[in-house]
């Protein structure tokens, strides 16, 4: 009975057919009907649940928990399910099933750069998590660093249909103190300095920098040079501060930043600066694209690292260790990092509360071949 009920249905899907009256005449409203049906399945799926069901052998509830990510299903019945869906070329209709959970199952990612090191190690791991989690992810990259940059991607992302966003605002905004994201909107946001209104979620900043500059103090060094990043940076901001408490509070001489850009060229144009200070034994990176800059600097200048001048970067990069000499640097765990957003914001969206604060991930100084122990006092 079941397959005539399913036939039947066929036959009245089948475009440009028009029911009839049991006594074979066509009803009044019938070319009516018959403009509709066309009309919606130019923009439905034609083939339904049940075509899969009767394909696959299996019922309609077992279709749906395959299409849903259920665990319940044996391989061997997903497989048939899936076979059948190709075969068919049937779609689940996403939109109804969020309706029916109450999720769309999808975080948004805002980030304002995609160049950066730092963000796109950030963001695959918030991918790679989020997809072990049954989530997708949407990106929307931020061209305008302005507060009314931020206000569109969050608008825009209310209109993606997404569960919550995760920020990545390594940066500060040109047009405003402090960052707003509207209210409402669960939310965690990276590298930032809103933990007072926000789920913020970091690196340990300020400890990688002031392990770097500790290590070189504790290897004799006098003092230690600084390369900082950019000053709109918040990581820039923090292992600069960092660098300079920890020589106060040795009671070394604070010598004046050279700034950079987090590119190699900036790097070796700090270094052919430091090359020619009278003194300088020691200088710290604020990353290891600067540090691979002035090592180039010093080499052409004649100088030795470490027999010379000891060098400390930061990150960590996947070269850092072919670099000659090998560098030693702070290595940041951007998948701990990544990871941890993603639960943050799962469980702000499973509690349905939001709770302000920073998570710190820890950072690691990573001891190589570029630093040495400095002159004898």
């Amino acid at each position: 009975m079941c397959s005539d009920l399913i036939g039947q249905n066929r036959l009245w899907e089948q475009p440009g057919r028009p029911e009839t009256t049991s006594s074979g005449r066509f009803p009044k409203d019938a070319g009516t009907k018959n403009a509709v049906t066309s009309a919606a399945e130019t923009t439905i799926n034609r083939v339904s649940i049940v075509d899969v069901a009767v394909l696959a052998g299996v019922s309609t509830q077992t279709v749906s928990r395959v299409t849903n990510g259920s665990p319940d299903v044996r391989g061997s019945t997903r497989d048939q399910v899936v076979a059948a869906m190709n075969e068919l070329g049937y779609r689940p209709n996403s939109a109804a099933r969020a309706l029916k959970r109450g999720s769309f199952r999808t975080i948004g990612v805002i980030t304002f750069s995609l160049s950066s090191i730092g963000n796109m190690r950030t963001l695959e791991a918030i991918a790679l998590h989020a997809a072990r989690q049954d989530f997708a992810i949407t990106l929307i990259p931020v061209t305008a660093r302005t507060q009314a940059g931020i206000q569109g991607a969050f608008s825009r992302m209310g209109e993606l249909a997404v569960d919550a966003v995760i920020a990545i605002m390594e940066i500060h905004l040109l047009d405003a103190a402090a960052v707003t994201i509207p209210p409402g909107v669960k939310v965690v946001v990276v590298d930032s300095d809103a933990g007072q209104r926000y789920s913020v979620v970091d690196a340990d900043q300020a400890d990688g920098a002031h392990k770097a500059v500790q290590h070189l103090l504790d290897l004799g060094h006098h003092t230690v040079w600084h390369v900082a990043g950019p000053e709109e940076s918040f990581a820039s901001e923090r292992r600069a501060a960092a660098w300079r408490a920890t020589l106060t509070g040795n009671g070394r001489t604070v010598p004046p930043v050279i700034r950079g850009d987090w590119s190699a060229d900036s790097g070796y144009a700090a270094g052919l600066r430091l090359a020619d200070e009278a003194g300088c034994t020691a200088v710290f990176a604020a990353n290891d694209h600067m540090a691979l800059g002035v090592l180039r600097a010093f080499r052409e200048k004649g100088k030795s690292v470490p027999e010379d001048i000891s060098l400390v970067g930061f990150d960590d990069v996947p070269e850092a260790s072919s670099y000659t000499p090998p560098l030693t640097t702070v290595h940041q765990n951007y998948t701990d990092i990544g990871n941890k957003c993603v639960d943050n914001v799962l469980q702000q969206i499973r509690t349905n509360t939001t709770e302000p604060g920073i998570t710190l991930v820890p950072t690691q100084l990573v001891l190589r071949q570029s630093t040495a122990p400095g002159p004898r006092r």
